[in-house]
């Protein structure tokens, strides 16, 4: 790692204009690109104290040697030079898009002579028009096929194309009118290129004035008694009434847009982008990238990279009329006049906040919700990831062995209020949701008779619960007294079959909180004799891995298979411990008649209710016709008759948040 004050600019050599400037390795490699409003003040953030740099820019300027910069006029020249720049040397230190998938578009080559429709993927090329994406290449040839009829353009390759130019026959295609043959001479090439236009035009969403002079040719045709042209004509509206049902209408028919969705978490983000052309949905993509919530990369910066990325090489038609985003770029007005500058026409770049627009975005977002989930999933499927993942804890955590068995805790309340906590397991980094615990924290006694809720306090008494029955069942089960040759059979729950609830220590705890929680948890284990399971917690605020000893946090590379893990971990335990909070609170909230009858719990409760339906119900049953319910005695009917007799005078049971009447 170089030290960054070797190759520091003086300061009065660095403009304050507008521009772009990359870092360079020892090897003169550009490494990073970027833009700014004041070259001077940028790069000067980049040599202050490294220590409060970023994580990520701390290891690019430690990585690089020099810096150089391009002084331009204006932001939007920055941007244009921007793109150019990490398109042209791809730095590894820049945001990386990946596609969630692979995706096919409707190609029309229009750089040809005779321009030629199919599907094509990758990357775009010169003089082509693409139409797209679409989510199958299946798709694509359905609706192909049905223009066809209409737009008799070629979709044979080059070498079918030019063998039946030499043989003299046009293909199958020919014959049956889905191909204007111009490889014999059927059409000339312009007659093939307007036709090809004309398509181009219809896919663009201009739909409407084709269905109209076809209509119109139907009706002269049909006025002239020209019954068998009037069919073919039906059929042809027909064709292009069947592709436009194949994308769905959402918006107005003169709207065109593409709006972007975005999800995420500290580490990564799904993108999501539907082409809306002329009020219908043309197309669907999607991204995933890594994020740096609290670097120089947050997510205003990633959706203007993604703008750069999705129109820097388009064509003018390419860039809608309207752009909606979910959060507007850095400085919105620069990258507004660029897209204008590319489609050479005003474009519109906003959040919606209302309304169809709205919706539509609000839709979009949840398909990158579940493109992120999608892609999350397919990560801790991975084998060797998973295998790396821990070998990286083994190692950046100095444990002396890979951490098989992990377990996280989380305390979630609102304001010391139904106090939960939550205890998930993850064994050889995937989830064991059968051995997942839920706690209710009833808090500890202080000296002077106070009563203690917060959050160190919470997480010291439930690592206690949970480590003391660990010990009280491995002492049950003469753990201790066996030898390497013994069954550990007292481990396992003779009645069920399975290992008893708090059976097996982990090698790995998790907290989810800073140096406090961790100490707190190192607290209640050595109160335990406990020295053999690492203590561990994940701060949110920079994905930070504390241990109780250390003075610093222990920071793992963005890229890290084992920061992921740690993170997967943690959002586990955090769901799990807000949905029990959530359900301890909203049954908090009703009261019912029966909540003070003696001997009656929860179970008898709902056997009752979903029996009689209501309190009402119940109030004018009988003792006998009580007792008849599943689990309710003689003599329990007896007492929920007699209570229920008496609290005549009662105020009904009401959910407190709704004021609805229950019963």
């Amino acid at each position: 790692m170089a030290d960054p004050s070797t190759y520091r600019p003086k300061p009065g050599e660095i403009p304050v204009d507008p521009g772009v400037y990359r870092f360079r390795d020892k090897d003169g490699r550009v490494i990073y690109v970027g833009k700014a409003k004041s070259l001077r003040s940028r790069l000067s953030s980049y040599f202050q104290d490294i220590a409060a740099l970023h994580p990520r820019t701390r290891t690019m300027v430690q990585t690089g040697a020099s810096v150089e910069w391009t002084v331009v006029r204006n932001e939007v020249e920055a941007l244009q030079l921007e793109y150019s720049w990490i398109k042209e040397f791809d730095p590894r230190f820049n945001v990386k898009y990946r596609d969630d998938k692979s995706y096919p578009y409707l190609a029309v080559t229009m750089g040809e002579e005779f321009p030629r429709a199919q599907v094509m993927r990758g990357a775009k090329r010169k003089g082509t028009r693409y139409f797209g994406p679409y989510a199958h290449a299946w798709a694509i040839r359905e609706t192909l096929d049905q223009l066809l009829r209409v737009f008799p353009l070629r979709t044979c390759s080059s070498g079918v194309f030019k063998r039946a130019g030499q043989v003299g026959r046009p293909c199958l295609l020919g014959y049956i009118d889905k191909c204007s043959a111009p490889c014999v001479g059927r059409v000339s090439p312009e007659e093939h290129r307007a036709i090809a236009a004309d398509f181009c035009d219809f896919m663009a969403g201009s739909t409407g004035r084709f269905v109209k002079r076809l209509e119109q040719q139907m009706k002269t045709a049909s006025a002239e008694l020209e019954f068998e042209q009037a069919a073919r004509l039906r059929d042809d509206i027909g064709a292009l009434q069947k592709a436009l049902e194949r994308s769905a209408v959402v918006l107005g028919d003169a709207t065109d847009a593409d709006v972007f969705g975005i999800s995420n978490d500290e580490l990564e983000a799904a993108v999501q982008v539907f082409h809306v052309r002329g009020g219908r949905v043309r197309g669907q993509r999607g991204w995933v990238v890594e994020i740096q919530s609290e670097g120089d990369v947050g997510l205003p910066e990633v959706m203007e990279h993604l703008l750069q990325q999705v129109y820097g090489g388009e064509s003018p038609d390419g860039v809608p009329r309207e752009v909606l985003v979910p959060v507007l770029p850095p400085d919105p007005d620069s990258v507004a006049e660029w897209l204008s500058t590319v489609r050479g026409a005003l474009v519109d770049l906003r959040v919606p906040q209302r309304g169809d627009k709205r919706t539509l975005m609000e839709t979009v977002t949840r398909n990158a919700t579940q493109s992120l989930a999608r892609h999350k999933v397919a990560r801790a499927g991975d084998l060797t990831a998973r295998s790396q993942a821990l070998e990286e804890l083994q190692e950046s955590l100095g444990l002396e062995q890979a951490p098989l068995r992990v377990e996280c805790f989380d305390v979630s309340h609102v304001q010391g209020t139904q106090v939960v906590a939550s205890m998930v397991v993850f064994e050889d980094g995937l989830p064991r949701k059968g051995e997942y615990r839920r706690f209710i924290v009833r808090g500890r006694l202080e000296a002077d008779g106070s009563l203690r809720l917060d959050d160190t306090a919470a997480m010291d008494e439930v690592l206690t619960r949970r480590f003391r029955r660990y010990l009280e069942e491995r002492d049950t089960s003469g753990e201790v007294e066996m030898d390497a040759g013994e069954s550990a059979g007292g481990l396992i729950d003779e009645e069920t079959g399975k290992p008893k609830r708090f059976a097996y220590p982990p090698q790995l705890v998790v907290v989810d909180g800073g140096r406090p929680q961790v100490q707190a948890a190192r607290r209640a284990l050595d109160r335990l004799g406990i020295d053999d399971v690492a203590v561990v917690g994940l701060a949110k605020r920079l994905e930070e891995v504390w241990l109780a000893d250390d003075e610093f946090p222990v920071v793992l590379p963005r890229t890290s298979e084992g920061l992921y893990l740690l993170q997967r971990v943690r959002d586990e335990a955090h769901r799990f411990a807000i949905t029990f909070h959530r359900q301890r609170r909203s049954k908090a909230m009703t009261t019912s008649a029966l909540d003070d009858i003696p001997g009656l719990g929860e179970v008898r409760r709902k056997a009752l209710l979903k029996e009689f339906g209501s309190v009402k119900k119940l109030r004018n049953a009988t003792a006998e016709e009580i007792a008849a319910v599943k689990g309710i005695g003689p003599a329990l009917a007896r007492t929920v008759h007699e209570s229920l007799s008496q609290d005549t005078d009662r105020t009904p049971a009401v959910n407190v948040t709704t004021g609805e009447v229950l019963d």
